[in-house]
């Protein structure tokens, strides 16, 4: 019987070992999360680990929910070492989830604590662990120093200022902390407050916004502030129709309608959607910046709990529509004239991880040496575990290239999330290891070491030039 999460926790076999050995210290290149670029700027420390591990973590409100957990525990007032008993008794009965290995992980990598998380030990682990967080050296950049994070991308709306962006660039910090371009707001046209999003976005280029036409001058605006902060990613979500062929005249009507307080149906908002991912690609291709679109999410699921704490508090789940041809139509409409950028396609429904693959592999050709140009991005969200990442990776080597893949992101809040590179690069090189062993690839280790460590960094920061 292995030992519970020791030094070759998930590599099955010693070509697995020989591998992890080459990534297991490489920079982190995180090109997608959700982290707060002010609390980066004000160097931020945590008053416990309720505060650091249970604010704002959706993913572990959900798992305690599912252990019958009273929600004054998950999102009220309880107090935070009952907070933080809820959520040990909660590990507890986590065999299997992804939650049970990054929270060890976590506990191993910044904190040294071995000893599983239970009700039993939880004072234990508690007092050790506050009585480091509220230390200068656990403050938010030194826990980034900490897991060797090299680059992270925040996730950003076009109407931000990114103050805080500056203001850590200003102050040195050698750790990149860069914008990315989530135009969502002024897509959504179906949304109840668009107009009010739109009258925003108007102050702040300084410019009326009466039709399309000027909806997407005020955005290449912005993204040209963002790419002179040094943006080098977009990122969108497509959870309903988002591509329906449409012209100029038809979709400007509908713009000018919606602003005059009309409703529109699915359709009229899909083409609408279309539209404004094709320009947008275009001004992309002609900044090199990457596309992300991440496919599938089906949001605020529960009608009094979102009424009641509003969004992202885990009640989003995965959609099963079926959108193939859509994407096909929107890709082809961008790669016709030569506008499609480079695009990481990640689904949330696990039944399109191979179609996501194939449809990629449809639109990778470039005189440029681009490697990889549209792929299939890293298990995503109710994806983002073992078999997730497994899959990931099985199903891109089937369908294409695993040795173009820019690897692995946090899509995390959290400032302890950045131990979930490593379960990645641990599944990763087990994949690698297990074909060789098995006699399905041979044991040219010189390639393999490079081709692992350009999977889990060098490929991104070639791929987004950082």
């Amino acid at each position: 019987m292995k030992k519970f999460m020791d030094d070759n926790f998930l590599l099955s076999n010693d070509t697995a070992v020989e591998l992890f050995g080459a990534v297991k210290s490489e920079p982190i290149i995180d090109f997608h999360n959700h982290l707060n670029p002010r609390e980066i700027y004000e160097d931020k420390t945590f008053d416990n680990m309720a505060e650091v591990w249970l604010g704002g973590d959706h993913y572990k409100w959900r798992a305690m929910r599912a252990n019958g957990i009273s929600e004054e525990l998950i999102t009220g007032d309880g107090a935070p070492f009952d907070k933080f008993m809820a959520w040990a008794d909660t590990v507890q009965n986590l065999i299997g989830n992804p939650l049970y290995h990054w929270t060890h992980l976590e506990l191993q990598r910044y904190f040294g604590i071995t000893t599983p998380l239970c009700p039993d030990t939880a004072r234990e682990i508690w007092d050790k662990c506050n009585e480091k967080l509220q230390t200068k050296e656990y403050s938010v950049r030194n826990l980034l120093r900490m897991q060797n994070v090299s680059v992270l991308c925040t996730t950003d709306d076009p109407a931000d200022s990114l103050e805080w962006h500056s203001k850590i660039k200003e102050d040195g910090f050698e750790i990149k902390v860069l914008p990315s371009f989530r135009p969502e707001k002024a897509v959504a046209i179906e949304k109840a407050d668009y107009k009010t999003y739109i009258n925003r976005l108007e102050t702040v280029v300084n410019t009326p916004i009466k039709n399309v036409e000027d909806l997407i001058s005020a955005l290449a605006k912005r993204l040209d502030f963002f790419v002179e902060n040094g943006c080098r990613v977009s990122d969108h979500s497509l959870e309903n129709t988002f591509f329906v062929p449409a012209d100029y005249a038809e979709v400007n009507q509908l713009f000018v309608d919606r602003l005059n307080g009309k409703a529109l149906t699915e359709e009229e908002a899909g083409k609408f959607h279309g539209y404004m991912y094709v320009q947008l690609a275009k001004e992309y291709t002609k900044r090199d910046i990457v596309m992300q679109l991440h496919i599938g999410a089906i949001r605020n699921n529960s009608k009094r709990f979102f009424e009641k704490l509003g969004v992202d508090t885990g009640f989003d789940s995965l959609n099963d529509f079926n959108y193939a041809p859509q994407l096909s139509a929107m890709l082809s409409e961008m790669d016709l004239y030569d506008n499609l950028p480079k695009t990481i396609l990640y689904c949330l429904n696990p039944k399109d991880t191979e179609m996501l693959a194939a449809m990629a592999g449809n639109f990778c050709s470039n005189e440029k040496g681009i490697k990889g140009k549209v792929q299939l991005g890293a298990a995503w969200w109710f994806c983002d575990h073992k078999n997730g990442m497994e899959k990931q990776i099985e199903v891109m080597s089937d369908l294409g290239l695993i040795s173009t893949s820019v690897g692995m992101l946090t899509d995390s809040r959290s400032f302890l999330s950045f131990p979930r590179h490593e379960l990645y690069r641990r599944i990763l090189c087990n994949k690698v290891g297990s074909w060789v062993e098995n006699g399905e690839y041979p044991a040219d280790l010189s390639y393999l070491r490079n081709m692992v460590q350009a999977v889990c960094g060098t490929n991104a920061i070639q791929y987004f030039k950082f």
